[in-house]
């Protein structure tokens, strides 16, 4: 991180929190960095909250490839993205003097709707019926039609967001290390008319999933991009490929992804 000083700190300006994140400020401006107002200067993206700020962080900043990101937490929760603690400088000091940071590379899912607009996702995006009716879509694995799904809608995760609204619908904890999306169902409909797969299952960073959302009446769903909803109306198909260009993002040595699973769920 040496030829790294610009940093650019994303925050939520709530009152009770100002004075830490000012002293954060100072604190980055005493170890010979160079606070900047524009994110597009930075070479170092801080995000200071929890993995919902550490989220918007990337996504405002625009997934940038060529800057590094880390997180500061500000409560006990315990958190994925967030290395640090907003109380806890001389851990910042100690890391940065003496090595105890690496870089690792988090995978990145784009998203091409209607063959026209393209977003990213650090965590996963959900596709869901937006009224009290299931909807159908089929499911292409690269050419193959793999399944009809009937049901009230899909999720398609990162490995690292594979312990967020994936896990909640029964999909498998991944490694981030493995490129790769997973495909979970939310409330699929099986019975002896519609079938599906009924479990998650995992595509590699080669294979490209497209889902065509059947035109029954049900058009306009719900599309979630990790934290934030889209409002784009009428939607025909979503295409998802895993980018080839992944976030960088400053960890602790000493604190890996599955240590940080332990200490969440175990």
């Amino acid at each position: 991180m040496s030829d790294r000083r610009n940093v650019y700190f994303y925050y939520k300006k709530e009152e009770g929190l100002l004075e830490k994140i000012n002293s954060i400020i100072e604190f980055a401006k005493n170890h010979d960095f160079n606070v900047v107002e524009d994110p597009a200067l930075a070479n170092i993206i801080v995000s200071i909250g929890g993995d919902g700020a550490f989220l918007q962080a990337v996504r405002k900043t625009n997934f940038r490839s060529d800057c590094l990101y880390a997180g500061i937490g500000i409560d006990e929760t315990i958190s994925l993205y967030c290395d640090f603690h907003i109380d806890d400088q001389d851990k910042m000091i100690t890391a940065i003097t003496e090595s105890q940071i690496e870089v690792r590379k988090y995978p990145v899912i784009e998203v091409k709707i209607d063959d026209s607009t393209t977003f990213k996702c650090l965590n996963e995006c959900s596709i869901r019926s937006s009224i009290i009716k299931t909807f159908v879509i089929d499911v292409f694995i690269d050419a193959l039609h793999f399944e009809t799904f009937r049901g009230d809608g899909m999720l398609i995760a990162t490995p690292t967001g594979s312990t967020a609204y994936n896990k909640s619908v029964n999909g498998a904890v991944v490694d981030p290390m493995i490129p790769c999306i997973q495909v979970s169902e939310i409330a699929s409909l099986n019975n002896n008319l519609y079938r599906t797969l009924g479990s998650s299952f995992i595509l590699s960073d080669k294979r490209k999933l497209l889902l065509k959302i059947v035109q029954d009446g049900n058009d306009y769903p719900i599309i979630g991009m990790d934290n934030e909803a889209l409002s784009i109306r009428n939607v025909k198909q979503l295409e998802y490929t895993l980018s080839d260009q992944p976030i960088k993002t400053v960890k602790l040595k000493d604190n890996s992804y599955w240590e940080k699973v332990k200490r969440t769920f175990l």
